[in-house]
């Protein structure tokens, strides 16, 4: 009966490290991601955050990337379709009208990108889930489509890490 109980147990905990993300903790991918800005592009890492701005770039952007844990059930309505991205970009418009919404690839994870414009500037949002497992990546900027840039260059870098299969 011990054995059992052990060979259960070693089973549901290799069932919940399949779980989420495949990474938790961002700072070694901080210099991927500097590069991915630009070259004059710095970096602050953190297991849970990476800052980055690059003065040098175009529309000079400020990103922060975040991991964090979503549980609310947004996941999982949007995989079983009972919240469309079309729903989600309608929700965007109600906070600010010039707000536009689309899907991301991500593998296995749900994502998308939100832009939009504020006060003098633009900023580009996106949302990553996986199992109740949340990355943000925020951009702000001059102009929308460097703010868009941003973290399409950074999402394309760093997601099949962040994500895994």
């Amino acid at each position: 009966m011990r054995c059992v109980l052990v060979i259960l147990c070693s089973l549901w905990s290799q069932a919940a490290l399949a779980l989420g993300f495949a990474v938790h903790d961002l700072t070694p991918l901080a210099e991927d991601a500097r590069r991915a800005l630009g070259k004059d592009a710095t970096v602050q890492a953190q297991p849970y955050q990476l800052l980055l701005t690059c003065p040098g770039c175009d529309g000079a952007p400020t990103v922060a990337l975040q991991l964090g844990r979503l549980s609310d059930g947004t996941e999982g309505r949007i995989r079983s379709g009972q919240t469309t991205m079309a729903a989600l970009e309608t929700m965007c418009v109600k906070k600010n009208p010039d707000c536009r919404l689309t899907t991301l690839p991500a593998g296995p994870a749900v994502a998308w990108i939100t832009s939009y414009a504020f006060g003098t500037g633009a900023g580009a949002t996106a949302i990553v889930l996986r199992d109740g497992d949340l990355l943000t990546i925020d951009a702000r900027s001059i102009d929308r489509g460097a703010a868009e840039d941003a973290v399409l260059g950074l999402a394309g870098k760093l997601l099949p890490r962040i994500v895994g299969r």
